[in-house]
């Protein structure tokens, strides 16, 4: 174990539970059940020691700005009265300034809600999988029925000019059935200032859509992912001017000329997110929860034990991993995507020979790049 260095942003889960049913959801859809039995809303209680812990951490550490994201579950169901009154409870006793951002899957983002967030302050990031056909096949309501024209009309309207400054991006699971490009240029149609294309999530003991390793029916060395990425990547890089900041492109470029990660999963992150649960427990990420819940369980919770309190495991790699020329570029992986039944978090990611195939394309077009500039 290694003490945790102070850690710079933190994930709240204000709400435990969501409205909508999506069929890959890793809070609600794989091993992690704890959501059962969290209560389904944080208390002001809670909120009060969270603020409180936040305040100390800040002070302890001399940090000059936290970024805190509002999470779920599907946190506006928490509700403008409970999300306004933490807001402005950090903001007036922590001292440091704070980026909030709100993550939600769209469906209750109307007016109000936006206005709320332009006095408050407070970022938006929206989950849009690309197309109607796309994003309808996974992101449904309990009763099975499509959300993709709500969730559009609601990026639209955040888009547009009366809240466009608290646009912070999209969020689209990759879906192999979608056509890359197809998908990508949808969610161009929104202007985002930053997109995310997530993996979904999957182990070697619950594989993704399309890998399934041990199927002799499938190649070894198959390249779904990459395949599926690697147009879109070669899109997003010839663009001129840029036309937006794909988070896991840019990311891998900044490894590969020296620099490190700020997405999880990506490289190596110093300090990464710390997770603060409904009921005051501090976690760690709760994607590897998905694959293995005791994981990400420190035993601390708000109400009695500071951030500093938290200690990491340390983190080993398989030695695969270790001996790999394209390391500096994907880190390994998610570590819940190296995951298996009885074996731990030792092993390759799930995806390695997507990954393999995703960073080496990008290693290549920059090389071919400096190399033309010299």
């Amino acid at each position: 174990m290694r003490v945790r260095p102070p850690t710079r942003q933190f994930v709240v889960k204000l709400h435990s539970r969501c409205d909508l049913a999506c069929d890959y959801c890793y809070v609600y859809e794989m091993a992690d059940a704890r959501w059962r039995s969290a209560p389904a809303v944080m208390s002001e209680r809670t909120a009060d020691d969270l603020v409180g812990r936040l305040a100390e951490h800040a002070a302890a550490h001399r940090i000059e700005h936290l970024d805190v994201v509002l999470h779920g579950g599907e946190p506006l169901l928490a509700g403008p009265a409970r999300i306004g009154a933490l807001v402005r409870a950090a903001r007036a006793r922590v001292p440091a300034s704070i980026g909030f951002t709100v993550q939600t899957n769209g469906m209750r983002l109307d007016e109000p809600f936006l206005r709320l967030f332009d006095e408050l302050n407070v970022r938006v990031g929206v989950s849009l999988d690309g197309t109607k056909a796309g994003h309808d096949r996974h992101r449904k309501r309990h009763n099975g029925a499509g959300t993709h024209h709500i969730v559009a009309a609601a990026v639209r309207k955040l888009a547009g000019p009366d809240f466009r400054h608290l646009f912070a991006g999209l969020l689209c699971v990759v879906d192999l059935a979608e056509d890359p490009l197809a998908c990508y240029r949808e969610l161009l149609d929104f202007d985002p200032p930053v997109l995310d294309f997530l993996l979904p999530h999957g182990s070697w003991s619950a594989p993704p859509p399309g890998r399934h390793p041990g199927d002799p029916a499938t190649p070894v060395l198959a390249t779904p992912y990459a395949d599926w990425l690697i147009p879109v990547f070669d899109e997003w890089y010839a663009a001129s001017p840029p036309t937006t900041v794909v988070r896991q492109f840019a990311e891998m470029v900044t490894l590969w000329l020296g620099g490190s990660s700020g997405v999880e999963g990506l490289g190596d992150q110093t300090s990464p997110p710390l997770v603060v649960a409904t009921d005051g427990s501090i976690e760690l990420s709760d994607i590897i929860a998905a694959v293995e819940p005791d994981a990400v369980d420190t035993g601390l919770n708000v109400a009695t034990d500071p951030f500093d309190a938290v200690v990491l495991p340390q983190e080993k790699l398989a030695a695969e991993c270790q001996a790999c020329p394209v390391l500096a570029g994907c880190g390994g992986g998610h570590p819940a995507h190296r995951y298996r039944a009885g074996h731990g978090f030792e092993n390759p990611s799930v995806y390695c020979p997507d990954l393999f195939r995703l960073t080496s394309h990008v290693r290549a077009r920059l090389a071919h790049d400096l190399a033309a500039l010299k």
